[in-house]
């Protein structure tokens, strides 16, 4: 970066921490990402539908990332840091140290994974209460949310229990070791925690569920204080935060966000005008969100409250304040068309004959032009289909026992298979974003347009079948690391460069 431009312009870091993968990002303040920087971290899967990961290797990782990043930059020009982060549960002893979420007692594995399905007897229970908190999540509390993982943790390890000092969500965790403050946010509490910003926390459901003992103390170990995100948390970045992240101590850290609703910031309030899309003239609330990687979430927003059966909210603030959301979402898109490639015979010939993982969905995509012959793309599966809930159905079904299927396949092994196998699954994945989305204009959404962020948001075919399927615009940001921007765009808000989050997203 020229140094000429650096005086004049003041920057903002994003930090991102999804499934497989950390972050960073420098963002000037004009949204634009002028460094990123990317490290893998590692996930354990000790039995099947058990996800876990370790605190300190993510924190290790968003060290490393956030470092390379503002490498060479002033700075003093360094004005505030925001964190994004997978909906995980992290769990901590009273004098902050990790505690094992497993029962070889491996206290490095302290992190159960959002897309963890552990507690699926604990969820069906708690369901049955019918406690009013669950008409906020759609009727029906997902296993991946964490009132189940904290009555599994009670249940199946006690010892760990009588020494757990704080739960954290993740997002909650990374400001809490930025700024030395245990704040949550609400957007984490509100969306996987059953707290409402009008009422709070609810005594009686964790009574109901038998979580009593978190009642205690005004709820310390879950959540004593909520900020809003984009709240500026403590006095900044602590001096030992500082020298970890390589960053200036006593820069304002913002009260962060779900990665989803990071992503979903970043572009629902994108300036849409000359470019004659049905929601150019119209409010926020005509535009869903989807951000799609691992797994897909779809942000709606309302002026008021809106109820969809299957479909988590209405959360009152938890991503653009004072809208309602509504977010439905799918368990597994990425990780399904990773699981469908990688297990296809063919896979090997892809592999070398794509010669780098990068251009694999390229090749497939390419060979798929090459069979289509005259007709569109999306013919060549009219006999081969796919039911995509191969880790159960979030929205709108809300059934985690559902499982996926494959109907239409015959003795062919080659790569046209495969690349056939690789288009039913994504068109798959799109007929259920179209479900969720008749179940969101079913309730009272009026949707005209889908703004896609995200990885799969790359992918060109997976973008075209979302827009041929629904049978809606689809945008793209201009900036393809939304979420980082979204994370940035929290940086920028607690840093009181910009009034409010509408400003820093528009």
């Amino acid at each position: 970066m020229p140094g000429e431009k650096q005086s004049a312009v003041k920057y903002y870091v994003g930090v991102d921490v999804g499934s497989a993968s950390v972050r960073a990002a420098l963002v000037d303040g004009f949204g634009t990402v002028v460094a990123h920087a990317e490290q893998p971290i590692q996930v354990w899967e000790p039995q099947p539908d058990h996800y876990e990961q370790s605190s300190a290797d993510i924190w290790a990782a968003c060290c490393s990332v956030t470092k390379e990043v503002v490498r060479g930059v002033d700075a003093s020009l360094i004005r505030g840091l925001g964190f994004d982060a997978t909906c995980s549960l992290v769990v901590v002893d009273k004098q902050f140290q990790p505690l094992a979420v497993n029962s070889e007692g491996q206290n490095h594995r302290n992190v159960i994974m959002w897309m963890d399905h552990r507690a699926v007897s604990q969820v069906e229970r708690i369901n049955a209460t019918q406690h009013r908190v669950l008409n906020y999540v759609g009727g029906t509390m997902s296993v991946e949310m964490q009132p189940p993982k904290l009555l599994w943790i009670k249940e199946n390890l006690p010892k760990s229990w009588e020494k757990v000092g704080y739960f954290f969500d993740l997002p909650d965790f990374l400001s809490w070791k930025a700024t030395g403050v245990t704040a949550r946010s609400l957007c984490t509490v509100v969306c996987k925690w059953t707290y409402t910003s009008d009422r709070g926390w609810d005594d009686s459901f964790w009574k109901m569920i038998g979580l009593e003992d978190l009642v205690k103390d005004k709820y310390e170990k879950i959540g004593k204080l909520v900020l809003s995100p984009g709240e500026a948390v403590g006095k900044g970045l602590t001096p030992d935060a500082a020298r970890e992240l390589g960053l200036p101590a006593g820069i304002a850290v913002a009260a962060s966000l779900i990665d989803a609703h990071a992503g979903g910031l970043g572009v629902i309030g994108a300036d849409v005008k000359g470019h004659n899309l049905p929601c150019e003239n119209q409010p926020i609330t005509s535009r869903v969100a989807m951000i799609c990687g691992t797994s897909s979430c779809h942000m709606g927003v309302s002026e008021t409250p809106i109820f969809v059966p299957g479909v988590w909210g209405p959360y009152f603030s938890a991503m653009v304040p004072g809208l309602w959301l509504n977010e439905g979402g799918q368990s597994a898109t990425g990780k399904l068309i990773d699981h469908v490639v990688r297990g296809h015979v063919a896979f090997p010939e892809l592999e070398a004959k794509a010669a780098a993982r990068s251009l694999i969905y390229t090749y497939l995509n390419s060979h798929l032009d090459l069979i289509k012959k005259s007709l569109p793309v999306g013919f060549l599966t009219v006999d081969l289909h796919v039911w995509p809930d191969f880790h159960g159905n979030r929205s709108p079904l809300t059934d985690l026992t559902l499982k996926g299927m494959v109907v239409g396949l015959t003795l062919s092994r080659g790569l046209d298979e495969l690349a056939l196998i690789y288009l039913a699954t994504i068109q798959a994945i799109a007929l259920g974003t179209r479900h969720i989305l008749e179940a969101m204009q079913a309730a009272g959404h009026d949707i005209s347009t889908l703004f896609l962020c995200g990885g799969l948001s790359k992918n060109p075919l997976f973008v075209q079948m979302h827009a041929d399927i629904t049978g809606k615009p689809v945008v793209l940001s201009k900036e393809v690391e939304s979420v980082l921007v979204g994370a940035a765009i929290l940086g920028a808000c607690a840093s009181g460069d910009f009034a409010s989050i509408q400003v820093c997203s528009t």
